[in-house]
Formats: structure tokens, C-alpha cells, sequence
């Protein structure tokens, strides 16, 4: 009883701060609820017993993701800025790529068969963990984390650019 109360409020917690995150205009405020979305999330890991994942998810998203966004905005920007609302048009295909977002998750979930109780077992234990992040086979994690690194970088660069952009519009403007 008491583990359904605190996946519900886990649940409920990463909801409305997912919510908040993509609807708040200021933007510091959006990474403070995206924090507390990862931490959420590793709650929830912690329930399932996947300590090792929770860790990872405190560590690297919530410490290290977290600091580098909220850095990257005290850099770049002012905080005191609002984003602007999107328009009409803006927000009609927003929310039919979200539409289209869940329909494609929930038809993957629906359609992937999990391993019950007497299935293949995953492996528990650091070194096997580490084995399978740096393997390409079957079951490997290789090629997701390169391809994870190389979206972090694009969007690093996209950011530099857009931080250059409005130096140099604000130069620009001074002459």
C-alpha cells in the first residue's frame, strides 16, 4: 500500500513538473522543474530496485546535466527574460508531434513483448553493466550512447550560436 502512494506521488510529481518544465516562460525556472523531474524519476528507480540506474540518473543527469544547463543559461542569457508565447501555428504542430510522439510510444510498448518472471534475467552487477554500455552486440549500449553524445554536441553548438547571434546583434546595434 504504502509503495502505490509513493509511485503514485512519484508519478504524479514527474507529470506536473513535465508540464511545468515545457510551459514555464522563464527559462531558469523550467531547468529548476526539470531537476525535479530527474529526481523524481530516480525515485521511481529506486523503487524498482535498480539502484545502480537511480545513481546514474542522480548523478549524471540531475548533478551534471542540471549544473550545465543552469550555467549555460546564466551565461547566455539574462534571467530576468521571458520567452515568448508560441503562435497558433506553432502550437498546432507542437501538439501533433507530442500526439504523435505518445501514439508512436504506446504502440511500442503495447507491441514489445516483456520477459515474466521466469525470463532472461538482467545482469545486476557493475561489471556486467559496464560490459554491455561498451558493447556493440545484441544487447549492447554502445551505439545508443554515441549517438545520445553526438545529439548533446549538436545542441551545445546550437547554443553557442544562438549565444553568438545575440552578441552580435547587441555589437551591432551599438555601432
Amino acid at each position: 500500500m504504502n509503495s502505490e502512494i509513493l509511485f503514485f506521488l512519484l508519478s504524479g510529481m514527474i507529470v506536473i513538473f513535465s508540464i511545468l518544465t515545457v510551459t514555464s516562460r522563464r527559462i531558469l525556472r523550467a531547468a529548476v522543474y526539470l531537476l525535479f523531474v530527474l529526481v523524481s524519476t530516480a525515485g521511481l528507480y529506486f523503487m524498482l530496485n535498480y539502484n545502480f540506474l537511480a545513481a546514474v540518473q542522480l548523478t549524471v543527469y540531475a548533478g551534471g546535466i542540471i549544473v550545465l544547463i543552469i550555467f549555460s543559461i546564466l551565461l547566455t542569457s539574462h534571467i530576468s527574460e521571458r520567452a515568448q508565447m508560441a503562435g497558433k501555428f506553432q502550437g498546432l504542430m507542437s501538439a501533433l508531434a507530442v500526439i504523435a510522439g505518445a501514439t508512436l510510444t504506446l504502440i511500442t510498448i503495447l507491441n514489445f513483448s516483456f520477459p515474466g518472471k521466469s525470463g532472461i534475467e538482467s545482469p545486476s552487477d557493475v561489471k556486467a553493466i559496464g560490459r554491455a554500455l561498451v558493447s556493440y552486440n545484441e544487447n549492447g549500449y554502445a551505439l545508443p550512447f554515441e549517438v545520445v553524445s553526438i545529439l548533446l554536441l549538436a545542441a551545445m553548438i546550437g547554443a553557442i550560436i544562438v549565444a553568438r547571434k545575440e552578441n552580435l546583434a547587441v555589437k551591432n546595434t551599438k555601432k
